[in-house]
């Protein structure tokens, strides 16, 4: 029998049930993407996309990348300063990257980080006196950061809501970050960590080039979510301008 043949009750009914069934569809989607698809920086098809939109799939993707550029950061890093990650006790490098990467994606604090994340623990990774693993500190603070901003979640779907201030403000802060591992010293007036380096030997600026690349798609995105909301806006006063009726079928 066609739905449009079934009493009105019961036309309610079967759209009430069809709605229940698409909110339970959504509240079983993932709202953390899993470590391969970051790490492999791809995401293989899933059913879940059906509920999401195009900013919702930019959202995801974004996280993705951005994550995935830190863990890049991580290993050059940790490559140019090998004292850090022998701090840690790990028996490899890349046990030591693995710690850092589970920690962001699993939303947990770092031991030695005690319980500060995302901002807070940025300002002690930097400062002088932390004597801790400064690599993995570092960039654990500054993907503890990016999943807060986008609402404790890397994954994401029509139901959810992304604030574009918090993104923009994580913009900023990246780009205060690159600069505070640029300039800051400790009292030898060394570098706390070996990062960009310009001199007659060698010119790497490829640590600046990643953290730019994760700034602009930060800045895309909290224009992307601004234009959501105001066409919205706009919309909805075009409607009333023109008195335009919303369709009944």
């Amino acid at each position: 029998m066609e739905c449009s043949n079934l009493p009105g009750r019961d036309r309610g009914r079967l759209s009430m049930g069809l709605l229940l069934v698409l909110m339970g569809l959504l509240g079983a989607c993932a709202t953390h993407q899993d470590h391969e698809s970051i790490i492999g920086n791809r995401s293989p098809i899933k059913a879940g996309e059906f509920f999401q939109s195009h900013t919702d799939r930019m959202a995801t993707i974004g996280m993705r990348n951005n994550l995935n550029a830190l863990y890049r950061l991580m290993d050059k890093l940790y490559r140019r300063n090998p004292r850090e990650w022998r701090k840690t006790g790990a028996p490899s490098l890349d046990a030591a990257e693995h710690q850092v990467q589970m920690a962001i994606e699993q939303n947990r604090p770092l031991p030695e980080l005690g319980e500060r994340k995302d901002v807070a623990a940025l300002a002690f990774a930097l400062s002088p006196d932390y004597k801790g693993d400064r690599v993995g500190a570092f960039i654990y603070s500054l993907g503890s950061m990016l999943v807060t901003a986008h609402g404790g979640r890397t994954e994401f779907y029509m139901t959810d809501e992304i604030n574009p201030q918090f993104i923009h403000n994580a913009a900023r802060n990246i780009e205060k970050a690159t600069w505070m591992l640029a300039n800051r010293r400790d009292a030898m007036g060394n570098p706390l960590l070996l990062s960009n380096e310009i001199s007659v030997e060698a010119h790497n600026l490829s640590f600046a080039v990643e953290f730019g690349k994760i700034v602009a798609r930060l800045d895309l995105l909290t224009d992307v979510l601004d234009e959501r909301y105001r066409r919205m806006g706009v919309s909805y006063a075009q409607g009333l301008l023109f008195m335009n009726f919303l369709p009944v079928q």
